[in-house]
């Protein structure tokens, strides 16, 4: 049974369900942190695509506001040409506000050079997982790439109009015979707009999952659109109680694309509504 909006704010209270609170640099609301429970650790991040319209010191700043302390950059916030100074510089700026930045992506490859150019990227950024989409007969130089660099490569499904990796199953049948540091960035909205339920899918494939993007949609189709998490047609209490059962140990990041002029308050509503779940397993 999907928990009810009014069931959410009574767990976790209006405050937490924002966590919109006036904040400075030395005092920045962290909000819920990782909690072990007796089925795992679930860590809350923040896909920076969340965040597109703005310039990266803005989707730092959001990102801090809603208490998140982990992020996974898009190159609009760190282009791929970035030299290595201006990667270090980005990497100061997310220390400085507190935030691990443990991933990169999504990341289209088509070509050998951005395979190479990707995992470069990656390696001078500091991350340990890419998330992204090489064509398939680019994954032999990929697998090379994983094994020279330790770099983890999360495949992503990107839903029924992607043609390389529509579903978490299309992806996994693609790399399940290569490096076991090659898996799955499963995206929970894609995932349920193709009709399927993002929970049976995880548990198919989750030993080969290392990153999520959680997200709600409001129709079971392809033309299914991101609404704030709880507003929509996934099933979130169900879907979190079984990663947590399945003790999944990386991050969930929340990749919010409605609103792109005007996040805050979606992304801050949807945070608000996981953490209300999160807290009542």
């Amino acid at each position: 049974m999907k928990t009810s909006r009014r069931d959410f704010l009574r767990m976790a209270g209006a405050a937490t369900a924002t966590g919109l609170v006036p904040t400075s640099p030395a005092t920045v609301y962290t909000g819920l942190q990782p909690r072990e429970t007796a089925v795992g650790r679930l860590d809350l991040g923040m896909a920076s695509y969340t965040f597109r319209a703005f310039p990266l010191d803005d989707a730092i700043r959001m990102t801090r506001r809603l208490g998140v302390t982990k992020i996974t950059l898009k190159e609009m916030h760190l282009p791929l040409k970035s030299t290595g100074e201006e990667l270090a510089v980005a990497r100061e700026k997310m220390k400085a506000a507190g935030l691990d930045f443990d991933s990169v992506g999504v990341i289209y490859m088509k070509t050998e050079d951005e395979v190479r150019q990707a995992f470069a990227y990656a390696k001078s950024a500091g991350v340990r997982t890419i998330i992204g989409a090489p064509d398939a007969p680019l994954l032999p130089i990929a697998e090379r790439l994983v094994r020279e660099t330790d770099i983890i490569l999360a495949i992503h499904n990107h839903g029924p109009t992607d043609k390389r990796y529509p579903t978490p199953e299309s992806a996994f049948k693609a790399i399940e015979n290569l490096d076991k540091r090659i898996g799955l960035c499963v995206d929970v909205g894609h995932t349920q707009r193709h009709g399927l339920d993002p929970s049976v899918e995880i548990e198919r494939f989750f030993d080969r999952v290392y990153d999520i993007h959680v997200k709600d949609v409001d129709r079971s189709e392809a033309v299914g659109k991101t609404v704030e998490i709880g507003r929509g047609v996934i099933d979130i209490p169900k879907f979190f109680r079984t990663i947590s059962r399945l003790k999944y140990s990386h991050t969930l990041h929340l990749e919010f694309e409605k609103d792109q002029d005007d996040p805050l308050p979606g992304t801050a509503e949807s945070l608000g509504y996981a953490r209300g779940v999160l807290a009542g397993l």
